[in-house]
């Protein structure tokens, strides 16, 4: 299995996508990413963003921090959202799902131990 293929499903929004979904100007999302809120990648050689990532019409909330320990602990956007997407046996589900139903301290304490 490839890592790609270990991935959960998700749809990927391209810029466009992503400023219709929040209801933002462009100039709004790309702050978005300035200010950590949001982490895309290139996937079929445009920036994407994982679907999964807004929740509600917003970022989810606790992406931020989580975004900051990953970083902390030496991931790249890439590397990030990887994780971010893929089962996570101590959480039981991927951290994206964790992190979508609130439970943040799980998710954060499992990314600190990867450092």
């Amino acid at each position: 299995m490839t890592e790609e293929t270990s991935l959960i499903e998700t749809s990927w929004l391209a810029l466009p996508e992503l400023a219709e979904v929040l209801d933002e100007t462009a100039a709004r999302v790309r702050r978005l990413f300035d200010d950590r809120q949001l982490i895309g990648s290139r996937r079929d050689g445009v920036f994407k963003v994982p679907a999964l990532f807004v929740l509600d019409g917003a970022p989810v909330v606790s992406l931020r921090g989580t975004l900051f320990v990953l970083h902390d602990a030496g991931f790249t956007d890439d590397e990030a959202i990887d994780w971010l997407l893929t089962h996570e046996e101590s959480l039981g589900v991927a951290p994206i799902e964790s992190l979508r139903l609130g439970r943040k301290s799980e998710v954060r304490r499992v990314a600190q131990a990867l450092a």
